[in-house]
């Protein structure tokens, strides 16, 4: 583990603040197996400052999928994401690490921290807008309203709605139509004059794998590049976040754009 030999453990506060035995474990298996320096920031000012002052230290982030969002977020605006990797020791309720364990993060805090020490880094595609926003997971245009119950998590709503786009709805339901013109990799899609109930995106082996859903024909999919949707104002939910309203935002496919640190069988072939 030469090159991790020396840590940086940022612990989110959230974190800090609602499991502090988990805290506790991850920071004892890191500490006994490397040099860690532990911050404890409290704010994300605070958090940002800690990660742009790691130096040669490898950034090891406790907490959930929003901690992680953070980070690749932070590290792809300074240009760094390429130059290195980072690691994650998952604590937060389920709902709030299912991102991280769909990448292959280990679910238990103590596997997760060995993994730091022991692993392999996996480089993994992003989605990148015209913003400086990232896309680690799945997309979807428009964010398309809450219809699950107040109590279930945002990715649960997110499959949900992915279901609730794929199938034909239920004929006692009005399915809600938007105005978009999508294009991939300059292909026309679907434009204004035809409406489509939305778009869902995700990355595939270095591209953007798009699927638009109109209103009245079947689902149609498209591999690209470079994705820009248009139209009236609309919102977009990325990696479970609802973002805008804007008026056009172009996503960019980048293969093996940021590495985590995994468990050798899941980094592996």
């Amino acid at each position: 583990m030469s090159a991790h030999d020396q840590l940086l453990v940022v612990i989110d506060p959230v974190a800090r603040r609602s499991d502090g035995e988990s805290v506790r474990i991850a920071k004892d298996v890191l500490s006994a197996g490397a040099e860690a320096k532990i911050c404890l920031p409290d704010s994300p000012d605070e958090f940002s400052r800690a990660l742009a002052r790691r130096g040669s230290r490898h950034p090891v982030v406790l907490g959930d999928d929003r901690a992680l969002l953070r980070t690749v977020t932070l590290l792809h605006r300074e240009r760094e994401l390429a130059d290195g990797a980072l690691s994650l020791v998952p604590i937060g309720p389920p709902d709030a690490l299912e991102l991280a364990h769909a990448l292959g993060v280990p679910r238990s805090v103590p596997a997760a921290a060995r993994a730091v020490l022991d692993g392999v880094v996996r480089r993994l595609d992003l989605l990148v807008d015209d913003s400086d926003g990232v896309v680690l997971a799945d997309l979807l245009v428009p964010a398309v309203p809450v219809l699950a119950a107040p109590t279930s998590s945002v990715w649960g709503t997110c499959r949900s709605l992915v279901r609730t786009l794929v199938r034909p709805a239920p004929t006692a339901l009005a399915v809600r139509t938007h105005r978009l013109r999508v294009e991939a990799d300059g292909v026309l899609l679907a434009d204004v004059d035809t409406p489509v109930e939305g778009v869902s995106v995700r990355s595939v082996a270095g591209t953007a794998e798009v699927t638009v859903h109109p209103a009245t024909a079947p689902a149609h999919l498209a591999l690209a590049r470079t994705l820009t949707v248009s139209g009236p104002d609309f919102r977009y939910r990325a990696d479970g976040r609802v973002t805008g309203p804007v008026r056009r935002r172009t996503w960019t496919a980048r293969a093996g754009a940021w590495g985590l640190t995994l468990p050798e069988d899941v980094a592996g072939p």
